[in-house]
């Protein structure tokens, strides 16, 4: 596969010293968010797992055993995706959110019933999105 994703060794745990090796200046970015999610205004459960049909680790973010997103590292920046059925993801247009996201969603077909949003993250202020996403879907979860 030819992309620059990293994390693909099965059997090294994405510790935060591994995180923080793999993303450099950018793993700060990827503390707050884990962080964030786990604190008392989400109370999410992050699990990073490995995943062979993709070939690497994923953060799965849950709430209840509900997945609410899924995150990964990549060279440079941090992806946080999002998976809505077309009634879940009906207000997607009214958030206050960049509009970039808003298009790229509107843009993007289906894959089965689901429609992606995947946020591509590189600095703290872009975290906001997130967080603006993450309590849409769990409040329509």
């Amino acid at each position: 596969m030819n992309d620059d994703r990293l994390l693909r060794r099965p059997d090294v745990f994405p510790t935060p010293e591994i995180l923080e090796g793999a993303l450099g200046d950018i793993y700060p970015v990827l503390s707050e968010f884990l962080s964030t999610v786990e604190s008392d205004r989400f109370s999410f459960a992050p699990e990073w797992r490995y995943y062979k049909d993709g070939g690497g680790w994923l953060c799965k973010v849950t709430l209840k055993k509900k997945t609410v997103a899924w995150l990964s590292v990549w060279t440079g920046h941090i992806k946080v995706a999002f998976y809505f059925t077309e009634k879940s993801g009906g207000g997607i247009g009214t958030l206050k959110i960049r509009a970039s996201l808003k298009r790229a969603y509107a843009d993007h077909a289906p894959t089965g019933r689901l429609k992606p949003l995947i946020a591509e993250i590189r600095r703290m202020s872009e975290l906001r999105d997130v967080y603006t996403l993450l309590e849409y879907k769990a409040a329509n979860l």
